[in-house]
């Protein structure tokens, strides 16, 4: 009864409660909005774009989307040029195409194949166009005698290779997946690798181009998402390209083919269709073994090649303009180094000269690369560098890496070097 009493005379004050609660609530909602609205008239509030303020791979600034920025790619020579001939007046009258790695690539094929009879390509499934669509087209186009399917056999396929090449012919062959290269090894290292030594100069391979696609796709794991250009880099005698966008795997891939030398052409599998560039479409090559600097820099030098080229353009924009979550970890004395980024483009030979010379500059070299640490390219690198700079380094070379085992079926992407770790080398490097 009392209860009932005490729930009766509470009801009774229940609605002049609900009426105060509810206009105090009014006017402190008017109050705010009132702020709110003084503070978005004197300045507008842009929300962030859709893949954040970070150069991705698609909006890399090193990327040439330009008519005139990709006929002006360092290099580049056409194929037309003669040696005194203005190169301004021949680039006026050329045209460049939007493409990206993998129709770049295809470009480059039609035009050996159309400008040398004696080329062929050859390789799993590359007759339908592979299965990254590489070879699309090229055997509607020049027949199924000179584009044609191969059986499921990489130590076949370099070893035909080799002997094409022997009897005079271009020999393009294609490795599905770099993964897979291994049974070619054999042929490769001790075969294409060796004959123009062991024949003391009388008979050569160097007609013979392996291109494979390369490197992680985010979820490829331990059989497709490999790195394997270090395995090569003791075979005396073999070439080994790397591209790292559209402009460079026509003009690098062009230069393989027509090398006297057989080269191992790596393509990086995730920029086959990420990486968009305006690339001339006439016949052109880039020069190998010539390592491109990208970025220059006066206080640290970065070397990498392949995808992980975008990874630390990502990184040096986040030590330069660091987000929130980062401030504090960033010291305000670093955040205006001017770092050096470097292409390395052929792994083999790598060009000795264009790193050391960076590296005598800035005293500082970070390495970075998406293989194992353990005898990976950054090995011998690192090695020739301390050896021809060890008066001018400042701090230890730096290697950031994938880690010694094999590619995580999941989270990949804690495997492979990404912009966070890229930029904790050169935090560390710097304070060194």
């Amino acid at each position: 009864m009392h209860t009932t009493k005490l729930t009766a005379r509470a009801a009774k004050r229940l609605p002049s409660i609900i009426v105060r609660r509810v206009s105090f609530d009014e006017v402190a909602v008017a109050k705010a909005d009132r702020k709110w609205q003084r503070r978005w008239n004197s300045a507008v509030v842009e929300p962030p774009p859709a893949g954040g303020h970070l150069p991705s791979i698609a909006t890399s600034e090193i990327l040439r989307t330009t008519r005139d920025g990709a006929l002006r790619t360092p290099g580049l020579t056409f194929s037309d040029e003669d040696a005194s001939g203005s190169s301004s007046t021949i680039i006026g009258g050329r045209e460049t195409r939007k493409m990206n790695v993998y129709q770049a690539v295809r470009d480059a094929m039609s035009i050996a194949l159309s400008k040398d009879d004696s080329a062929v390509v050859f390789g799993e499934d590359v007759a339908f166009g592979g299965v990254f669509r590489c070879t699309m087209g090229l055997s509607e186009e020049f027949g199924r005698e000179r584009v044609f399917n191969t059986p499921l056999t990489e130590q076949g396929i370099a070893g035909f290779g080799i002997g094409m090449a022997l009897m005079g012919h271009t020999a393009i062959a294609e490795i599905q997946f770099a993964d897979y290269i291994y049974p070619a090894f054999d042929q490769l290292v001790n075969e294409a690798a060796k004959i123009r030594y062991r024949s003391g100069g009388q008979y050569n391979v160097g007609g013979l181009t392996i291109r494979t696609p390369t490197m992680s796709v985010g979820h490829g794991g331990l059989y497709h998402s490999q790195s394997p250009e270090g395995f090569f880099m003791g075979a005396s005698g073999l070439k080994l390209v790397i591209p790292r966008s559209p402009i460079q795997a026509k003009g690098l891939l062009l230069r393989s083919i027509r090398d006297p030398n057989p080269v191992i052409f790596m393509e990086p599998k995730i920029l086959y269709r990420s990486a968009v560039e305006q690339v001339p479409v006439d016949d052109y090559e880039l020069p190998l073994g010539k390592a491109e600097v990208l970025v220059p820099g006066s206080d640290l030098t970065v070397l990498t090649w392949g995808t992980p080229v975008y990874h630390c353009e990502t990184a040096l924009h986040m030590l330069n303009s660091p987000s929130p979550a980062l401030e504090g970890v960033i010291p305000k004395s670093l955040r205006s180094a001017k770092v050096e980024l470097i292409d390395l483009r052929s792994i083999l030979p790598w060009d000795v000269e264009t790193i050391t010379e960076s590296v005598k500059r800035t005293g500082r070299l970070v390495i970075v690369h998406e293989a194992g640490m353990t005898a990976g390219v950054g090995a011998e690198i690192a090695a020739e560098v301390q050896k021809r700079c060890f008066l001018k380094l400042n701090a230890p070379v730096k290697r950031v890496t994938g880690w010694d085992t094999p590619v995580a079926l999941q989270y990949e992407k804690f495997h492979i070097p990404d912009a966070i770790r890229v930029l904790d080398a050169m935090v560390e490097t710097l304070q060194y």
